[in-house]
């Protein structure tokens, strides 16, 4: 069986950085944090974390609460977290929630009542409600979408800069008549998008039209109905390109392009945000914006850990960057 020792000889730092690494503790440089992680995980080194809750009456268990599993997005963030998670003796509990406000609050519940070390949460909305966490000292790390009423450590994306330089790239492939097809009002990612679309409208001096805009649910279905409106024409002109809010609502925005007998790129521009794998595979491939879901995984577990073992920090807010791809379906002349 691995030891801290033979942790630190592979990760080539000192016992006491590994302890410092996986327990959390914010003075270690990050890199370091991935080398003593990926050299726990390759050797198999399980540190007795369960003895060590078990004096806090915790048990050795992350709650991953996710808004929608079949997302592969949150599949790698989910990746990101086991893999912190696992290489500090953590077991992770995913519990997808739906985008159900209601499922939600039964897993916030069930988090309380199995008295877990922690919980990792991309809420719903920005009315979830975590106070029946926080009174009892379990930390709560916001992932993806922000709790404002809630002083908890959050790690985000900045998805209204990233929104708005797709929306330019799109101007510059010399579309004009740019659309939006974002999620349900009240969920920050969707809110924040069409506002960095509405940003990425007025730095290339297009107009905004409403009638440019649907929401939907994050999924393929009410994302395929609200693009069939889109072609129709429906309350305005049709758009010849179009930013996606996510890649579940791609895959339906693309069904209702080809039977409507378009091609993107040729006929649409379209960009989507996540860089689902199937993105560059199909005819056309899909210019993304992609977000560093593992990483915020990795970096959001990190600062659980050590809000386990020290409280007393005031709560930050860890911000990352999106990165946007270029590809046929965003150029009309590829």
């Amino acid at each position: 069986m691995a030891t801290i020792s033979d942790v630190a000889a592979r990760a080539g730092v000192s016992t006491a950085t590994v302890s410092r690494a996986l327990n959390g503790k914010s003075s270690v440089d990050p890199a370091l944090v991935q080398r003593v992680v990926q050299a726990a995980r390759e050797l198999g080194y399980q540190p007795n974390g369960l003895a060590r809750n078990l004096r806090r009456q915790e048990t050795a268990v992350i709650a991953l609460i996710i808004s929608d599993v079949e997302n592969p997005f949150f599949t790698a963030l989910a990746r990101g977290v086991e893999d912190v998670a696992q290489a500090v003796g953590y077991s992770v509990v995913l519990c997808n929630a739906d985008e159900n406000g209601e499922k939600e609050r039964r897993y916030i519940d069930v988090a309380v009542q199995e008295r877990v070390a922690g919980v990792l949460l991309s809420p719903t909305s920005t009315a979830t409600d975590v106070r029946a966490l926080t009174e009892r000292g379990t930390p709560v790390i916001a992932v993806d979408r922000p709790l404002p009423h809630a002083a908890t450590d959050s790690v985000l994306v900045d998805t209204r800069a990233a929104a708005r330089e797709a929306t330019v790239h799109l101007a510059e492939q010399g579309y004009t008549r740019i659309g939006c097809l974002t999620g349900p009002s009240g969920i920050p990612t969707a809110d924040e998008r069409l506002a960095g679309y509405r940003d990425g409208l007025r730095s290339a001096r297009l107009r905004r039209d409403p009638s440019l805009v649907r929401r939907a649910e994050f999924r393929a279905a009410g994302a395929r109905a609200a693009m069939t409106e889109l072609l129709a024409g429906e309350g305005g002109e049709r758009p010849d390109a179009l930013l996606i809010a996510n890649n579940a609502m791609a895959i339906g925005a693309l069904v209702a392009i080809s039977e409507a007998g378009l091609r993107p790129g040729t006929d649409i521009g379209v960009v989507s945000f996540d860089d689902a794998p199937w993105a560059p595979l199909i005819d056309r491939p899909l210019t993304v914006v992609a977000q560093p879901a593992y990483e915020m995984g990795t970096v959001a577990a990190q600062l659980l850990l050590a809000r386990v073992n020290d409280s007393s920090r005031a709560p930050t807010q860890t911000t990352l960057s999106a990165r946007l791809i270029p590809r046929a379906s965003s150029n009309p002349t590829a």
